[in-house]
């Protein structure tokens, strides 16, 4: 083991916070915890993670369960692919290997929703296999260490960045630990602003350090700006129900329930226009004044929900699979987005004020 790996692995386990994926070595564990922790803070995922392995303790609890039951487990981390991905992944590995999380990166990566980064996080702690784990983290700390100037968004970069861990990986037994130092040194220590190089285990490996670079590194091009949307949304009376639908098996927020909507050309968003679209649920209905504009950032989306509310006129709905009446209370049970959840709580607060 190496003079730098020995270092950071030794304050590693020294200072790891305590986090429940790292209670063993379970790759199912593992797995569940490295797909939240995309795009979501640690302390977010944490009463997440709890929950969902409570509905879902075992691969072949997840395999089983109905999608819309994991969709609705999974609220509050978003991006609602990595659910959909997670359950198909594991009814793979339950149909080609009896349930067993595979030990082959090969296989792992051949997954659902498992790209490179989380093949190497669960080969190397949960197998103790050399395979590198390149997150933001990792990009961020070895792009300072070694004082790289290459764009780390860049495919180059990242497949260089992965050789460098590889050749740093110590014996088997300590591989996973060195995969999570490396996670926690940027995490905790070497951070996007204001690092704590006198806190650094490793300072005395550091390049940039010694250059004075370490706030110029790392290098990322900038990233495009989310475009702007508006979206229609109809909140439909019949008495004491409201109108939902589910949205389709594919695409942005597939199979999660929603109030009906409508994307308006541009400049033509008017309750005209979501009328328009309703026509379709063979309904006749009388939208009110607008009851509020609800705004929510998707990776490159900034969506403004427009909501109408209104009272079905005319007309019987066809419950399906896909639409139906349903009550305010019973939409807890059913999976929405927490663009949507907003419309609810708006709903509610205005529900509450009408019965006073």
């Amino acid at each position: 083991m190496s003079t730098f790996t020995s270092e950071l692995v030794g304050w590693y386990v020294s200072v790891a916070r305590d986090l429940p994926w790292r209670e063993n070595k379970d790759p199912y564990r593992i797995w569940i915890s490295e797909i939240m922790l995309q795009q979501t803070q640690v302390d977010t995922v944490i009463p997440y993670y709890h929950r969902f392995l409570g509905f879902f303790p075992t691969v072949h609890a997840l395999a089983e369960a109905p999608t819309e039951q994991v969709l609705k487990a999974w609220e509050g981390p978003g991006y609602y692919s990595r659910a959909r991905n997670l359950q198909r992944a594991a009814q793979e590995v339950v149909a080609l290997y009896d349930g067993a999380m595979p030990a082959d990166p090969v296989a792992l990566k051949a997954l659902p929703g498992i790209g490179d980064y989380t093949t190497g996080a669960i080969a190397s702690i949960a197998f103790e296999l050399p395979v590198a784990a390149v997150d933001g983290n990792v990009l961020r700390v070895v792009s300072r260490l070694a004082a790289w100037d290459a764009d780390i968004t860049k495919p180059a970069a990242k497949i260089a960045i992965s050789r460098w861990v590889e050749d740093r990986f110590p014996e088997r037994g300590f591989r996973g630990d060195f995969t999570q130092a490396l996670m926690e040194l940027g995490a905790t220590v070497c951070t996007p602003t204001n690092p704590g190089c006198e806190r650094c285990p490793v300072a005395t490996h550091c390049q940039a350090l010694a250059e004075g670079r370490v706030r110029e590194l790392p290098v990322r091009s900038a990233k495009a700006k989310p475009r702007i949307e508006t979206t229609l949304v109809a909140v439909i009376w019949d008495g004491d129900r409201v109108l939902i639908q589910r949205r389709p098996d594919t695409g942005l927020l597939a199979g999660m329930w929603e109030f009906p909507s409508v994307v308006p050309v541009p400049g033509d968003a008017s309750e005209a226009t979501l009328s328009l679209a309703l026509g379709e649920f063979g309904l006749q209905v009388s939208l009110r004044a607008p009851l509020a504009a609800v705004q929510h950032t998707f990776t490159h989306i900034k969506m403004t929900y427009e909501a109408y509310t209104g009272r079905l006129v005319s007309g019987a709905l066809i419950p399906t699979d896909a639409r139906r009446w349903e009550t305010l209370d019973g939409l807890a049970a059913l999976p929405f987005s927490k663009a949507q959840h907003k419309l609810i709580a708006v709903i509610r607060d205005r529900t509450l004020l009408s019965a006073l």
